[in-house]
């Protein structure tokens, strides 16, 4: 198997120490189901085209210019060249401008993983000696990387033989927790469910291993397209989710039991 292709190349700069690197994708949409649009009449595949919202005429790739609605109605004609002259050019060095206590990263930030590698053997020594600084101190480095001219934020961390370099999503992008938590209230329940809760947690604890996740729905759509191209009939539905727990002491009893766990004394007693 052919080694993945670079998507940027330049230098890891730390101080006064720098060294080359290389981008690599660390992430593939190869495998996915992808859909072309069809006529129904004849099953042939259709083309997408821009057309006037007034005549309804084809509009040729040559006569199409980006438009910003300055007003309902009103729009402002954006030139290609006035775009180009704002996008940064292509910059080769990913300068460290701090480091952060890995376990202090806010998750919902990260956004697109690439590997980061040494660019050649000559810079392999000085890339080793900071990933394994970084690894020792349990720390990430904030930098920026210019890649398809546009700066990006991005974190840097160690990560086996090499490091793991992720794309940011900027604060303006997320949405406040207070937006969607402040409305929640704070409901009465029984401590005691905690124990049995946590026995049930206890049974279920197990090792984070992604090779194991399932994409329920892609492997559906799989399984739904072989099924076409053998003239059976399409796999059955997943059953709708349940409704609400009512009875949630009971419904935690059951589950241990299913589990094979035998609650305490005093999970016994809860709600007996």
């Amino acid at each position: 198997m052919a080694a993945p292709r670079a998507v940027w190349k330049g230098f890891l700069k730390v101080g006064s120490v720098s060294c080359g690197v290389k981008l690599v994708g660390a992430t593939s949409e190869a495998g996915k189901v992808h859909f072309k649009i069809l006529n129904r009449e004849d099953g042939l595949p259709v083309k997408s085209a821009y057309v006037d919202e007034e005549t309804g005429d084809v509009v040729p790739s040559e006569d199409q210019i980006k438009g910003y609605e300055a007003d309902k109605g009103e729009f402002l004609e954006i030139e290609p060249d006035e775009i180009k002259k704002l996008k940064l050019q292509s910059q080769h060095t990913l300068e460290v401008e701090g480091f952060v206590a890995i376990d202090d990263i806010d998750t919902r930030y990260l956004e697109k993983p690439y590997y980061l590698i040494p660019a050649d053997g000559a810079a392999l020594e000085a890339f080793t000696v900071l990933r394994e600084a970084m690894a020792a101190k349990r720390v990430a480095a904030r930098s920026c990387v210019v890649l398809y001219q546009r700066g990006r934020e991005v974190v840097i961390q160690p990560y086996g033989k090499g490091m793991l370099l992720t794309e940011l999503r900027t604060h303006n992008e997320m949405i406040s927790e207070s937006n969607v938590f402040d409305d929640l209230n704070d409901p009465k329940y029984d401590k005691d469910l905690l124990e049995i809760a946590g026995l049930l947690i206890d049974k279920k604890v197990t090792k984070f291993d992604p090779s194991k996740f399932e994409d329920t729905y892609e492997d559906a759509l799989i399984a739904m397209i072989d099924a076409k191209r053998k003239g059976k009939k399409p796999p059955k539905a997943a059953p709708p989710p349940k409704e609400n727990v009512v009875n949630l002491a009971s419904i935690l009893k059951k589950s241990l039991a299913k589990e094979g766990i035998k609650p305490t004394s005093k999970a016994k007693a809860t709600r007996n």
